[in-house]
C-alpha cells in the first residue's frame, strides 16, 4: 500500500470515529428535545467544530440504530437541512413537529423549553436517587 493511500485510509477511519461519537450523542437526545450543533461539538472535546458535527449529521448512517438526525438544529433553534434535502426541505422540520416541538412565524424553536442539557438530566437523576427512601439490603434481628 502506498505512503498516500494508507493515510487517506487512516484519515477515513478517523472521521468514522469521531462520527460515531457523535452519534452516540445524538442517539441520547429523547424525544421532543434537541441539541445545537455547537452544543454536542463542546460536548466533545475543544478539537470539535459545529461544522463537523453538521457534517457528521448530514452522513449519518439507515440502520438499524434509526439515529434522530432530526433533533440537531443550529445555535438559533432553527432548521439547517432546507438546503441539503431538496427533495423535502421541510422533513426535519415536520419530525420535530410530529414530536412535539413548536416554531414561531420565524421557523425557530424555544432553546430555552426544547434544548436538551444531558448533564442537568444526570444531576436531576442523582438528586432523585439522593431524596428517594433508602431499602436495606441486610435484614436485621
Amino acid at each position: 500500500m502506498s505512503r498516500a493511500r494508507s493515510v487517506k485510509k487512516k484519515t477515513i477511519e478517523g472521521h468514522e470515529r469521531v462520527f460515531e461519537q457523535i452519534y452516540r450523542r445524538v442517539l441520547r437526545i429523547p424525544r421532543g428535545r434537541v441539541m445545537t450543533y455547537g452544543q454536542i461539538a463542546r460536548l466533545l472535546g475543544d478539537n470539535y467544530s459545529a461544522r463537523l458535527v453538521g457534517w457528521a449529521m448530514h452522513a449519518t448512517p439507515q440502520d438499524e440504530r434509526n439515529i434522530p438526525w432530526h433533533r440537531v438544529v443550529n445555535s438559533r433553534g432553527g432548521i439547517s437541512t432546507g438546503r441539503v434535502i431538496l427533495h423535502q426541505p421541510d422533513l426535519q422540520r415536520l419530525m420535530l413537529e410530529a414530536e412535539g416541538i413548536v416554531f414561531n412565524e420565524s421557523g425557530f424553536c424555544d432553546l430555552s423549553v426544547y434544548q436538551w442539557l444531558p448533564r442537568q438530566r444526570k444531576a436531576q437523576e442523582k438528586i432523585k436517587l439522593l431524596r428517594s427512601p433508602k431499602k436495606s439490603s441486610a435484614k436485621k434481628k
